[in-house]
């Protein structure tokens, strides 16, 4: 699979997952990536905001998914691995580096990524815009959990610019996602493998109700695989997940 090559950049644009959407829903489009130098309304999952200073990435893929839902399920999860892979290629170490599901990249239970994957269909077929919100240079203020940015990896080194991190970022997302389309099973265990907490308990929040397990990896096609107190095992395929830490 290819893909896109042709990257837009902005100088300001209210959120480039917001141009992506236009882009495929006004027709025809090539594969491409919309990327914002700053964004006025960046946004994360679970209708969050991200904020968007400058010297950070703020990047989309927008892409045809000739799969379907089945495939764009997928995208999130080879969105981590590409953007875990970005860091890694900067970062003096990958030491502390892991990811929480589905697809935040952090440092030790610091977020250093922000990933939102949106699909749709027209009647040209189906896409996807894979949304990606890197802390390069600065940890955004004002956020509500603990961040961390790129800068503080590399012992003093020069941060790359958000175009020479996307220029890396581009060609990592083309390999996770051909992965995650050839054969899941090797996307699902390279994440795992960089997973947070493995056989840890797991809070989540699904809808209004609390649920609480050790983390026993991902099934079949990305659920979050919690074993409960009593022994059964359930899966999370939505909602919102946290490492419990023991005191």
């Amino acid at each position: 699979m290819s893909l896109p090559a042709a990257i837009h950049w902005h100088d300001e644009i209210d959120s480039t997952n917001e141009a992506a959407k236009r882009i495929a829903q006004a027709g025809p489009f090539a594969p491409q990536w919309i990327a914002a130098r700053r964004q006025s309304a960046g946004r994360g999952r679970l209708g969050r905001g991200w904020a968007s200073p400058d010297g950070n990435l703020f990047a989309t893929a927008l892409l045809p998914v000739p799969g379907g839902v089945a495939d764009a399920l997928k995208l999130p999860f080879a969105a981590a691995l590409a953007v875990h892979d970005l860091i890694a290629h900067y970062a003096v170490s990958s030491f502390g580096l892991g990811l929480k599901w589905p697809n935040d990249v952090r440092h030790e239970g610091r977020k250093l990524s922000g990933i939102l994957v949106e699909s749709g269909a027209t009647a040209d077929g189906n896409w996807a815009a894979v949304g990606m919100g890197v802390n390069l240079a600065h940890v955004p203020e004002g956020l509500d959990q603990p961040a961390a940015c790129l800068a503080e990896l590399m012992a003093g080194r020069e941060v790359p610019s958000p175009e020479a991190a996307l220029e890396v970022l581009a060609g990592r997302l083309a390999v996770r996602c051909e992965e995650a389309w050839r054969d899941f099973a090797i996307t699902r265990d390279a994440w795992c493998a960089r997973a947070e907490g493995r056989d840890s308990p797991v809070r989540a929040r699904v809808q209004d109700e609390l649920v609480e397990g050790l983390f026993d990896g991902l099934d079949l096609d990305g659920g979050l695989i919690l074993r409960l107190p009593s022994g059964v095992r359930r899966t999370i395929r939505a909602g919102d997940v946290e490492l419990v830490r023991r005191v």
